[in-house]
């Protein structure tokens, strides 16, 4: 059952290779968006979520991703009770969704 708030690889992918407009959200901490990221997501690490709302558009999708996907479903669940409706990455960027 779709929860509505996993969003998989495979389905980004589409997304991006379609021209879709996706605004691409990194809650990873700095040094973790240097070692690996998805080209064109905007960094706003986790903690800073709650005073950076604003950067974030409402007139596109939003998609959420971290290392392994816990921290983007929490921001998500979060930005949810904030009145955003962003999807959280499944797998995060540990097991390949930028390369998927």
């Amino acid at each position: 059952m779709d929860d509505g708030f996993d969003l998989d690889p495979q389905t980004l992918r589409k997304m991006l290779d379609s021209g879709e407009r996706v605004f691409l959200l990194d809650c990873r901490e700095p040094w973790e968006h240097g070692a690996a990221r998805i080209e064109g997501a905007a960094l706003i690490p986790m903690r800073d979520i709650p005073t950076s709302v604003e950067r974030i558009p409402r007139d596109c999708p939003v998609v959420v991703f971290c290392h392994f996907g816990q921290r983007s479903l929490a921001v998500a669940m979060w930005m949810r009770a904030a009145g955003i409706q962003p999807r959280s990455l499944t797998r995060g960027t540990a097991r390949g969704a930028a390369d998927s």
